[in-house]
């Protein structure tokens, strides 16, 4: 049995992580401080034996009590609103500060730590589909630098902890994911599209909507997460993890109107500032070396996503 420390485990990606790792046996402290997370997405394993929840901010040292075996680094808005509004500067801080305090932690109990990195810092791709060795194309004074060039600043980070302490690292570079436990308002196509289809909104394309993305389930990117935490010694990655299938924001947002029903229709808005027009991971590597690739289809996950959103839909018009 491990203790495994997870961050920001009360988001999306990290609630779903903790609920995995619990029914897998080990003891789970899951570490946040609810800025985006949700208490709510962890209520299932609160009272488990095995796991404890510890509300910090991980700008701050953490103390923990336990010997850690795994660390994984999850704290970091990911929601658009919130990282290009008022959390700016505590995205960049959580991801610089964050990291520090973490590796520090990792080096303290000879743990292995994960960082989960992201496409972002490929920026507006000039290399299509994008492998890890590209560098990225970013602006680094936009209104999402703060996430883009904090998350590349966190892998400097943990590459040099790497070289320079000793620290067994592993760094993914997670693509655009979906599924349960999303925010209905974290900003994030997917969860505005079906959330907009369900209320009966006319759904709101920002762009031409010829811009593409690849949507991964979130059991597919969690499985991958822990084949890459426990992979071989000394296979630090960075690893590009996501979903290769390419769709257009207009061709998802047809799959969502179909699926709901209603009479939604599709509106359009100028494009943010910044905003990607191609993403697609070219997953070779995650291939070769876990023997992973996504199994759901993008028209399974979104029923099974639409589901979930159903239920806090009900839910909210309960406690209005």
């Amino acid at each position: 049995m491990k203790t495994i420390l997870v961050t920001g485990g009360t988001g999306f990606l990290g609630s779903n992580l903790c609920i995995r790792l619990i029914n897998e046996g080990n003891n789970v402290i899951c570490v946040d401080n609810n800025y985006t997370g949700r208490l709510s997405n962890i209520q299932k394993i609160m009272k488990h034996p095995n796991f404890r929840f510890i509300k910090h901010d991980i700008c701050e040292p953490l103390v923990v009590d336990a010997k850690l075996d795994q660390i994984y680094n999850m704290a970091c808005p990911a929601s658009p609103p919130a990282y290009q509004g008022s959390y700016s500067i505590k995205t960049t801080k959580t991801c610089v500060l964050g990291a520090i305090n973490m590796l520090d932690l990792a080096k303290l109990h000879h743990a292995t730590i994960l960082q989960t990195s992201t496409s972002e810092i490929y920026g507006e791709p000039l290399v299509h589909p994008q492998v890890e060795s590209y560098r990225g194309n970013v602006n680094p004074i936009g209104i999402r630098a703060c996430y883009d060039e904090g998350k590349r600043c966190a892998e400097s980070l943990f590459f040099d902890y790497h070289r320079h302490e000793g620290v067994d690292i592993k760094v993914v570079r997670i693509f655009n994911t979906y599924g349960p436990n999303m925010d209905p308002n974290d900003g994030r196509v997917v969860s505005n599209f079906i959330c907009q289809a369900l209320s009966g909104q006319d759904i709101t394309i920002y762009g031409d909507g010829h811009q593409t993305r690849s949507f991964c389930f979130v059991d597919d990117l969690i499985e991958v997460l822990i084949r890459m935490m426990n992979s071989e010694k000394g296979f630090t990655g960075p690893i590009n993890i996501g979903n290769p299938g390419e769709f257009t924001i207009k061709e998802l947002a047809e799959m969502v109107v179909a699926k709901v029903g209603g009479s939604s229709k599709v509106v359009y808005e100028d494009l943010p500032s910044d905003d990607p027009t191609q993403r697609r991971p070219d997953i070779t590597l995650a291939k070769t070396k876990l023997g992973w690739e996504p199994k759901v289809k993008l028209s399974e996950g979104l029923d099974k996503t639409i589901a979930y959103f159903k239920t806090q839909i009900n839910q909210f018009k309960k406690v209005a």
